[in-house]
């Protein structure tokens, strides 16, 4: 009788090793948030232009009828100042970083933020218009996130401004195989791509500079040790568990 119990233990010991409990520490995000040093610094964070960004540029100033000659239409012949701005033309920065503007010519954008180019281009305006202001969106902003999420996509993000954590959650979080502790972005910045791991179950990570992402980011969440271990023995669990009961049976048989 005590070689079967010996039998039966064991084989319980088999099945434990399939379901063994793991730290919370691994799937808690922020974690210690409330010791972590309030900084302001990164709620100032603006994206820089990029090459292949693709920008919506308007002019206005006091006499409307000055910015005509810089407000150009997406299709040309068919704008008056009464129509709304809505299918002015949008300019695409180029690989060398320039867009080619309506009467100022070649403008490099790429690496100046955006508030950067709007003082650029107002200051090269003022040359013809008294007092102009000029609005500057990034018409293709998006993000993609991949891996161990819900709903990995790549997304457009209207703001100009997300968080990892938004882009997540647009993702639908991350499954609970994902791994939280090295969270892979890919940038690329002024031709230059860089891969930066962020481990999102510290609170610091808040102040790094990667809890705001910039366009065409790649947020790729790549699976934990439970994952690629169940990936390898998931389709023989069910036939490990079939002859271990299997085994059970006939013990308890052969020891009746």
């Amino acid at each position: 009788m005590k070689l079967f119990n010996y039998f039966v233990l064991l084989a319980l010991a088999c099945l434990m090793l399939n379901t063994s409990c793991v730290s919370k520490k691994k799937y808690l995000y922020v974690q210690n948030i409330d010791n972590l040093n309030s900084q302001q610094g990164g709620l100032n964070y603006e994206p820089k232009l990029q090459p292949d960004d693709l920008l919506s540029i308007t002019v206005s100033a006091e006499q409307p009828e000055l910015t005509k000659q810089f407000n150009l239409p997406e299709i040309q012949g068919n704008y008056s100042l009464k129509e709304t701005q809505e299918n002015i033309k949008t300019y695409l920065v180029d690989k060398d970083g320039y867009i080619d503007f309506p009467v100022l010519g070649k403008l490099k954008l790429a690496g100046l933020s955006r508030i950067e180019a709007v003082n650029l281009m107002q200051d090269r305006i003022k040359e013809y218009i008294l007092r102009p202001s000029v609005n500057i969106r990034i018409q293709n902003f998006k993000i993609s996130v991949l891996g161990e999420v819900s709903k990995p996509n790549t997304y457009k993000i209207d703001s100009e401004r997300v968080t990892l954590i938004e882009a997540l959650s647009l993702a639908g979080d991350m499954t609970i195989y994902g791994k939280r502790d090295s969270v892979l972005i890919i940038r690329e910045l002024n031709g230059e791509r860089s891969y930066n791991r962020v481990d999102m179950t510290k609170a610091d990570f808040i102040n790094s500079p990667f809890y705001y992402l910039s366009q065409n980011d790649v947020v790729l969440v790549e699976p934990n040790k439970t994952k690629i271990n169940s990936s390898s023995v998931g389709p023989n669990v069910v036939i490990t568990v079939s002859i271990i009961s299997l085994l059970i049976t006939a013990g308890i048989i052969y020891f009746r």
